[in-house]
């Protein structure tokens, strides 16, 4: 399934419903279920598990489960830019993927900077040899951003339908917990972390079905996926779909040169539309790249994507006069690498 027409109405209140907020019960199909009969959809919990299995298996999903914040487990992750000749570009861009520690890569639209990757390491210190590495390998000079202050990370893609405001959140439900003062990971923690990783199993008890292949009380998982989420290591809880199949194919990473004092100012403002999804503060490099802002927006048209990019514009523009040269849009062309952040390793790095 690749375009949202193939959505009946019940996948599109699912999808705007729980791409977060969902509950950490026994039985979660069911609170989930009747906070969509709340809401004027007619679904039982056996009809709900049946349709998000559906979903999963059609790829609408990339998974459904704990999206975990990989910087909160361990390791760091970079984002990288560089410039590939055109005329070497495959060969370059094989020898930067050929990289274990690079997690994605894209092609983007800039006219120097037009390969950007991400590298993702146990070791925060490994990151510099990497680069060196690539640098050896490739003889193109690398660019590291890395995050110096995140505003948003909320990558969530509505659609029309029942429930257009999103949000169910459930969250609330489960057991009590208080967040631990502990940056490291127990080993049962670990070994929760790496089963989780890649989503839940889609079944009425999901939770009960991760511990019995931990050899875990069903209790103590929840109340540990509970508690990572209070802590900040799971972003949420729910349906993580695959944007392109909802639609969502224009991707455009807006670069912006905020002097440095309004960077406080303007970040929760650009961070409050609810169609930027990251948003975050990183490194200039001088003479090469002038931007020190970065907003990612998602349109299903490119006139939306030029629409959502106005309305970033136009509330920077409340903050300073930004000028032609102030800012840029490189659009993904195309995608190089996708591979994941190798969770287990960052994990075993942080683990007592």
């Amino acid at each position: 399934m690749t375009e949202t027409a193939g959505l009946d109405r019940l996948d599109r209140a699912v999808l705007n419903a729980f791409q977060g907020g969902f509950p950490v019960v026994e039985s979660p199909f069911e609170p989930a279920a009747a906070a969509l009969r709340d809401r004027g959809v007619d679904v039982t919990a056996e009809e709900l598990l049946e349709r998000v299995r559906e979903l999963d298996e059609e790829g609408v999903l990339t998974r459904f489960g704990a999206l975990i914040d990989a910087q909160e487990i361990g390791g760091a992750a970079t984002l990288v830019a560089m410039h590939a000749p055109e005329e070497r570009f495959e060969a370059v861009a094989e020898q930067v993927n050929a990289h274990r520690e690079v997690a994605h890569n894209y092609e983007r639209e800039h006219p120097h900077l037009n390969m950007w990757f991400v590298v993702s390491v146990a070791d925060p210190d490994a990151v510099k040899r990497v680069l060196a590495d690539i640098e050896a390998e490739t003889g193109q000079e690398t660019y590291n951003l890395p995050k110096r202050e995140e505003f948003r990370v909320e990558a969530k893609f509505l659609l029309d339908g029942p429930v257009p405001e999103g949000g169910v959140d459930l969250s609330g439900l489960g057991p009590d917990v208080e967040p631990v003062d502990r940056e490291t990971l127990t080993p049962e923690e670990r070994d929760l972390v790496v089963a989780i990783q890649d989503g839940l199993p889609v079944t009425p008890t999901p939770y009960a079905d991760v511990a019995d292949e931990l050899g875990a009380d069903p209790a103590w998982v929840r109340r540990t996926i509970k508690r990572f989420d209070a802590e900040g290591k799971v972003r949420r809880v729910g349906v993580v779909p695959n944007h392109y199949a909802l639609g969502y194919t224009e991707n455009g990473m807006t670069v912006w040169d905020v002097p440095d004092g309004l960077v406080e100012e303007v970040g929760p403002a650009v961070a409050s539309l609810d169609f930027v999804t990251h948003c975050y503060r990183r490194p200039r490099h001088e003479g090469v790249w002038p931007y020190n802002f970065f907003a990612m927006t998602h349109g299903r048209s490119e006139a939306e994507s030029d629409q959502r990019i106005r309305e970033v514009k136009s509330t920077m523009d409340e903050y300073w006069d930004v000028g032609a040269d102030d800012w840029d849009t490189l659009f993904s062309t195309r995608i190089l690498k996708k591979t994941g952040i190798r969770m287990a390793e960052r994990a075993d790095a942080n683990t007592e």
